[in-house]
């Protein structure tokens, strides 16, 4: 007989569009236990209570290490004899294997969250590895893997790094193989979109101010918000990674796309029961047509000197003098400059025309005489007229014949 906690939780599943199936899977239950519960109009009655048992007063013990370490029942027995256990190993296996059953259970009514069409992707890192090159060295390659939340059509780039420019690119890249972009972006922690617990990049969020999407943080330490690109990381690595050789890094790319067309993404998945491919065509995605392409932005660091110049690409910039002696950051891109401190955009210049050219703005300029000459008396106005309080004293010229003799 049913328990309340497992009555309520089938009504609950039912609620959420589960069928008698689905429910009967997820439960453990058969499927006409499941029509007659949701048939019922009240809750089971409840049930009598078990005999008492010789393993009851030693039940919270076996549960805790159980859930501790995953003993069996083999180790547990001595445990609990030195404790006084005169039944036999068969009463301990039958609870252990109710502990089991429970756990299944419990992982198995995670409730799924599914979003409408266009509405959302889920995008993340992965390690893959070190991998050797053909003149005996060998290089670490990363994988960043976006997925369609509705449709699960899954795009996959390899790259030799994480930075925020390769990320930005890979976006770009997502976007074109899709067709366009959701509404919400779902992601964890990466440093290159977070910086803060309520903070995102400034640079990235420019990025998605430019396409117009929205980014979603997930909770920490809740791997399952993001669920989908996590299995889809899983299934990459074992559908495709493992056993994998290639050339280069723009080998593995050309095969991973050719996965990603063959196999991939014109599976039948075992959520959807359906194809990727076939459901991407219901995404109401916003289309990269009409769009300019952003710039992204190459990204160094340098010192800001002491003239308050920043050197890039054998030309100078100038910043405000009171970053003299800081470290800021260099974003180029095809026409502009960008200098940044710790987030804050300090200066903005177009690129030099040519090398050996020194680029300043005129307020920046001003700051530096200011600073450098802190103590100058400022000219007197136009049409002043100067007076000395002291007598200049005059003398006859045979004085100042003598003292040159």
């Amino acid at each position: 007989m049913l328990n309340l906690d497992q009555f309520m939780n089938i009504r609950f599943l039912h609620k959420q569009g589960h069928s008698a199936r689905e429910i009967a899977r997820l439960t453990g239950h058969s499927r006409n236990t499941v029509r007659k519960l949701l048939q019922a109009k009240r809750p089971p009655s409840p049930v009598n209570r078990a005999r008492p048992s010789k393993l009851d007063a030693y039940k919270p013990y076996l549960t805790e290490r159980w859930q501790a370490h995953g003993l069996s029942a083999v180790r547990l027995q001595p445990e609990i004899v030195a404790q006084g256990f005169t039944g036999s190993v068969k009463i301990l296996r039958r609870f252990l294997h109710t502990l089991k059953a429970t756990r299944r259970t419990d992982q198995a009514l995670t409730v799924r969250f599914e979003t409408p069409p266009g509405e959302q992707a889920q995008c993340d890192w992965a390690e893959v590895g070190r991998y050797p090159q053909p003149d005996g060295t060998s290089i670490r390659v990363y994988a960043f893997v976006m997925v369609l939340g509705y449709s699960r059509y899954l795009y996959v780039e390899f790259t030799r790094s994480m930075t925020l420019a390769t990320l930005i690119r890979c976006h770009q890249n997502a976007f074109a193989f899709f067709g366009g972009w959701p509404r919400r972006i779902l992601y964890d922690n990466m440093r290159q979109v977070v910086v803060g617990p309520e903070r995102i990049n400034a640079r990235f969020l420019d990025f998605t101010r430019h396409h117009g999407f929205e980014v979603k943080r997930c909770r920490p330490y809740r791997p399952r918000t993001k669920g989908k690109v996590e299995r889809s990381v899983s299934y990459l690595r074992d559908s495709f990674l493992n056993g994998r050789t290639f050339s280069g890094l723009d080998d593995l790319n050309a095969q991973g796309r050719h996965w990603l067309g063959s196999v991939a993404n014109i599976r039948i998945h075992a959520t959807t029961q359906a194809r990727p491919c076939d459901r991407l065509l219901e995404e109401t995605l916003t289309p990269c047509a009409g769009l300019n392409p952003y710039q992204v932005a190459h990204c160094i660091r340098r010192t800001v000197g002491v003239e308050a110049l920043v050197r890039y690409d054998k030309s100078d910039y100038s910043v405000p003098a009171r970053w003299v002696g800081t470290r800021v950051s260099v974003d180029a891109g095809d026409n502009v400059i960008v200098i940044r401190a710790k987030d804050l955009i300090v200066a903005e210049h177009l690129v030099a025309s040519g090398p050996g050219q020194r680029v300043e703005s005129p307020a920046h300029v001003r700051e530096r005489w200011a600073r450098s000459v802190p103590t100058a008396v400022p000219p007197p106005p136009k049409g002043c007229h100067i007076t000395f309080t002291e007598t200049v004293q005059v003398r006859p010229l045979a004085v100042y014949a003598e003292v040159a003799s």
